[in-house]
Parts: C-alpha cells; sequence; structure tokens
C-alpha cells in the first residue's frame, strides 16, 4: 500500500464530513482489510504523514472518545 492513496482516502473522507470543523474517527483495522495489509503498516503510515504535518491527530473530549484526524 502506497502513503499516498491512503492519504487521498483520508483526505476525501475529512472533506466529506459534514462535521464542524471537519474531521474523521477511522478504525486502522478496517483500512488495512480494504487495502489488503496489516493493521500495524496503517497505523505506521497514518504516523508518518502526522509527523509530516500532512494530517493532525486529536482525541474527543465527549464519550466515546475516538481518536481522530484533522487536515492541518
Amino acid at each position: 500500500m502506497e502513503k499516498e492513496i491512503l492519504y487521498q482516502r483520508i483526505h476525501n473522507m475529512i472533506i466529506s464530513s459534514a462535521k464542524k470543523p471537519k474531521y474523521t474517527a477511522l478504525s486502522t483495522v478496517k483500512i488495512a482489510d480494504l487495502f489488503g495489509v496489516k493493521p500495524e503498516d496503517v497505523e505506521k503510515m497514518l504516523q508518518e504523514l502526522i509527523n509530516e504535518g500532512r494530517l493532525n491527530k486529536s482525541k474527543l473530549t465527549d464519550p466515546p472518545n475516538y481518536e481522530i484526524y484533522l487536515l492541518p
């Protein structure tokens, strides 16, 4: 799986979100299943995108306290 393809998918999910501010909660297991890779690989690529400054990661303050991803 390519990191750029993963970024494009996540970017589109965030842009199409109706929430304000726009964000998405991701399941690395579901994404890994879609791409046919291990969940650890997806987590590693997500962390690389965060380190590059292409994504921001946060946590919702209200239950269910999902980890969310936003565009910078």
